[in-house]
């Protein structure tokens, strides 16, 4: 077999380590903890649902796919980082470099500089790409968080500007989808489903 055949199941393999990085938000219908690899999922099937909504026009949606499928595979490094603990969130992005360069250079060379160029494009959010990329990130914890009765916002004590102000990357990448998140967050507010 070849080396690089070897360097990318290895990867492959090491990546299956996603399944076991359990995150705040809760599933709709067990009520558990979602793991990245279906956060993962998730988002990818909401751009394809609803990329037509972007605020940029002609997004090379495959691109925004590839960003979403990569971005939180440095999670099995570096955990993941409650959105609203501030101190967690000191020194996350240092964390999430080292784990970039470890699990990404798993990868032949060629595939290392590709996926970590494309990390790095949706860390930057300096294209449409990444930007529309990161509203979604930001969108999908805050549909569950709404349809699970404010789920670990009520949990965590986390308050209507908190969120609003989290999650305005959301109007970023799409100006519909965000006017109707905020439709749903404050009827979340008004249901008292929030810290």
């Amino acid at each position: 077999m070849s080396e690089r055949l070897e360097q990318q199941i290895r990867f492959i393999l090491e990546v299956d380590r996603l399944k076991e990085i359990f995150r705040q938000t809760i599933n709709t219908r067990s009520r558990r903890q979602e793991n990245d690899a279906e956060h993962s999922w998730h988002l990818c099937l909401s751009v394809l649902v609803l990329a037509e909504h972007a605020n940029a026009p002609g997004l090379d949606v495959l691109r925004v796919l590839k960003m979403l499928i990569l971005h939180d595979l440095v999670e099995i490094d570096a955990g993941d980082t409650f959105a609203y603990d501030a101190a967690a969130m000191a020194g996350q992005h240092d964390r999430e470099v080292v784990a970039a360069e470890r699990i990404f250079g798993l990868l032949p060379p060629d595939q290392n500089a590709e996926f970590r160029a494309l990390w790095d494009e949706f860390e930057a959010r300096a294209t449409p790409e990444a930007v529309f990329a990161h509203a979604i990130d930001r969108f999908q914890p805050m549909l569950l968080n709404c349809a699970t009765e404010g789920g670990t916002w009520r949990t965590h004590g986390v308050k209507q500007e908190q969120i609003l102000a989290r999650c305005a990357a959301v109007g970023e990448g799409s100006r519909v989808v965000w006017d109707r998140m905020v439709k749903m967050v404050g009827d979340a507010a008004a249901a008292g489903h929030l810290g």
